[in-house]
C-alpha cells in the first residue's frame, strides 16, 4: 500500500488558518485531470503501443498506480467520495437513485442532498483560495465557491442553470452549445462504420472541449486548484469494449483501430492540460473514479426473491399493466419512472402487503431493503426478526443457490459479496436510517438489475451486445514540482481530497475518512489537521433539484449506460 501519514493527535490546527487570496501556503498550484471510467488495464496497452505519449510521459516521469474506488464502485458513491474524503457510509450516496423507504418512493440524487457536507472546493474556498470545477458528476445544481463550477454529465441540459457564478452560463454556452454532453450513443437500422464514427467523433471533441473550457476558465477566473473530468472517456468503454478486450478486439480491426485513435484524442487533450499545468508551475493529479471490465450477463436478485417466497407480485393484470407500460416507455426512447414520482412499481408489480424483501434499485450492485414494520408504510416484517432475516438473506445469496455455470461451462458465484452497510462503511442504521439492509455486489463479468425477466436468475449476454461495466481498480497518476519520477503508488479514492490540500498546504478536516498519500512527494510534506465546521444548512432539501421533463431526460441518458437497469 502507499506510504501515507499518521493522523497525529499534536497536529497543529493553525495551519488550517484562512490564508490571502493571492495564492496557496504552499506556493503551488494543483491541476487534477479526471478520466472517468480509467484504467490501466485498457491504458497501458494503448500506451505501449504508442498512441498515448502524454500519459506515458507522466507514468515514466511522475507516480503512477491503482486508485481503489468505492464500494459499489459507481460514479455518483466515487466522485463524491473524492470530492469529500469521506466514505459512502458518511457522505450518503451510493448510486444515482435512493430509496426513501417512508414513502417507498425513488429520488434522485443532487448536491441538494448534500448540503450537510463541505467538499474540497467549499474547504479551498472557506481558505481564500480559488477553485475551479468543470463537468464533476454529482456537481448539480452547482454550488457557490470561491471562483467558478460548471456542473457533471447529470445536468438536464444546456437549459439548465449549469454554471456558477450565472453569468459565466452565457459565456459558455457561446462558445460550446454542448457544455453538458447530453448526447447519448446514437443506434440507428443499418447505421453501420459511418454512425460508429460519428458517435466516437462526438465523444473525441468532447476531449478537446474539455481541455479548452479548462483554459477558458481558468484564464477568466484564476485558479490556486482547477478541475476537469474527461467524461466520456467512461462512455467510450461503455460502449466499445468489444473493440477494447483482448479476448475479441482483431475481430474487427477497423473498428478496434477506430477506438485506439479515440484514446489519442483523449491523450492530445491531456497533453494540453499538462502543457496548461507547466505554464502554471502547477503540480498535476490525474484520476479516475473506477476502473472498466467487461459486462457479459445481468443478475436478477428479485427473480430470486421471488422463487424463494421472500417477494410476491401483484396479479396478473397487474403485472400485465407493468409490462406494458414499460414497454410503451422504451418505444418512445424513455425511462420515466422517476418522472411517475419515483415509481417502485415501474419494473416490478410488487405486492408490498405480502413482500418481505425486494431490491428497491441497482446501479450494478443490487441494493435490498426488508420490509420493515413501521418504516415502509406496508411494512409486514417485525423489528424482532430483522437481523434473523438479514442474516438468512446473506446466507442464501453467497449459498450454493447462487451458483451458475457461465457460457463456457465454469462455476461462478453469482454474487462476490453480500455487505451489511453498517459493516462495509463503519458506520450505524440508527444514524444513516436510508442505508439499503443488504449490498449485493455481483461477480466481475455480471451487473446486478432490479427487472425481472425470463426464468432464469443470470441472463447471459451475446458477444454482439456485450459492453462495459465499472471494476473497483481505477487510475491514479501524479506529476510535476516536488512529485517523485518514475516510482509507483497505491490509493483509495477517499485519500485523494487529503493529498489535494497537502499539495496546497492546506491543513486537512479531521472528519476525513482518507489520508495523505505521502510517498508520492519527494519531501514528506508538512500535514495537520483541524477540526471539522459545523455546515448550517443540514436540514433536507424541500426543493427538487429536477423538474419531471428534466428527470425523464436525465434517467434516459443514464439507462442508456445502463446504470438505470
Amino acid at each position: 500500500m502507499s506510504g501515507k501519514e499518521d493522523r497525529s493527535p499534536q497536529a497543529d490546527p493553525a495551519a488550517g488558518q484562512v490564508h490571502p487570496p493571492d495564492g496557496p501556503p504552499s506556493g503551488r498550484k494543483v491541476l487534477i485531470i479526471g478520466l472517468d471510467g480509467a484504467t490501466w488495464n485498457v491504458l497501458k496497452p494503448v500506451m505501449d503501443e504508442g498512441h498515448m505519449p502524454h500519459l506515458r510521459r507522466v507514468v515514466d516521469t511522475g507516480v503512477s498506480g491503482v486508485l481503489h474506488s468505492t464500494i459499489p464502485p459507481i460514479t455518483p458513491a466515487a466522485w463524491t467520495t473524492f470530492l469529500t474524503g469521506k466514505n459512502p457510509g458518511k457522505h450518503g450516496i451510493i448510486d444515482f437513485e435512493s430509496y426513501n423507504p417512508q414513502t417507498n418512493k425513488l429520488e434522485f440524487n443532487s448536491t441538494l442532498r448534500l448540503r450537510n457536507l463541505r467538499n474540497i472546493w467549499q474547504i479551498l474556498s472557506d481558505k481564500g483560495l480559488k477553485v475551479g470545477s468543470i463537468n464533476i458528476p454529482m456537481t448539480y445544481p452547482p454550488i457557490p465557491v470561491n471562483g467558478f463550477m460548471i456542473s457533471g454529465f447529470e445536468t438536464p441540459g444546456p437549459a439548465a442553470d449549469f454554471a456558477y457564478p450565472p453569468e459565466l452560463k452565457p459565456e459558455i454556452l457561446k462558445r460550446w452549445p454542448d457544455p453538458t454532453l447530453r448526447a447519448k450513443w446514437q443506434r440507428r437500422t443499418f447505421g453501420g462504420d459511418r454512425l460508429f464514427a460519428e458517435n466516437l467523433d462526438y465523444i473525441a471533441r468532447s476531449f478537446r472541449q474539455g481541455a479548452d473550457m479548462t483554459r477558458f476558465c481558468g484564464e477568466r477566473f484564476g485558479w490556486d486548484a482547477l478541475m476537469v473530468v474527461l467524461k466520456l472517456t467512461d462512455n467510450l468503454q461503455h460502449k466499445t469494449w468489444k473493440y477494447i478486450d483482448e479476448r475479441w478486439r482483431d475481430r474487427d480491426p477497423k473498428r478496434r483501430d477506430m477506438v485506439r485513435a479515440c484514446w489519442k484524442e483523449a491523450d492530445n487533450a491531456v497533453g494540453d492540460l499538462l502543457d496548461y499545468a507547466e505554464a502554471n508551475k502547477a503540480r498535476v493529479l490525474i484520476v479516475s473514479d473506477h476502473g472498466h471490465g467487461s459486462l457479459e450477463g445481468k443478475v436478477q436478485p428479485n427473480l430470486l426473491l421471488k422463487h424463494w417466497g421472500y417477494l410476491v407480485l401483484r396479479g396478473g393484470t397487474a403485472q400485465g399493466a407493468t409490462r406494458t407500460r414499460h414497454l410503451f416507455d422504451r418505444m418512445l426512447g424513455r425511462t420515466r419512472k422517476f418522472a411517475r414520482e419515483g415509481d417502485i412499481l415501474h419494473d416490478l408489480a410488487v405486492d408490498f402487503t405480502q413482500t418481505r424483501a425486494c431490491v428497491m434499485h441497482a446501479g450494478m450492485a443490487g441494493f435490498l431493503y426488508i420490509n420493515l414494520e413501521g418504516r415502509q408504510p406496508c411494512g409486514i416484517v417485525p423489528q424482532s426478526d430483522y437481523e434473523n432475516l438479514r442474516e438468512e438473506l446473506k446466507d442464501r445469496f453467497l449459498g450454493s443457490e447462487c451458483r451458475v455455470r457461465d457460457p463456457e461451462g465454469n462455476w461462478i458465484q453469482m454474487l462476490r459479496d453480500v455487505h451489511k452497510p453498517e459493516d462495509l462503511y463503519g458506520c450505524s442504521r440508527k444514524d444513516q436510517p436510508w442505508l439499503p439492509d443488504l449490498m449485493l455486489i455481483p461477480h466481475d463479468p455480471l451487473a446486478a438489475i432490479r427487472k425481472k425477466r425470463g426464468s432464469k436468475p443470470v441472463r447471459w449476454l451475446s458477444r454482439r451486445r456485450i459492453e462495459g461495466t465499472h471494476r473497483p481498480e481505477g487510475i491514479v497518476a501524479a506529476w510535476g514540482p516536488g512529485i517523485r519520477r518514475g516510482a509507483t503508488t497505491e490509493m483509495n479514492i477517499a485519500d485523494c481530497a487529503p493529498t489535494i490540500l497537502a499539495m496546497l498546504g492546506c491543513a486537512i478536516p479531521n472528519d476525513m475518512d482518507g489520508k495523505t498519500a505521502i510517498d508520492i512527494f519527494e519531501e514528506t510534506p508538512k500535514t495537520a489537521y483541524e477540526p471539522a465546521q459545523a455546515v448550517a444548512d443540514s436540514a433536507p432539501p424541500e426543493e427538487a433539484a429536477f423538474t419531471e421533463e428534466e428527470l425523464a431526460r436525465v434517467s434516459d441518458r443514464l439507462s442508456d449506460l445502463g446504470y438505470l437497469e
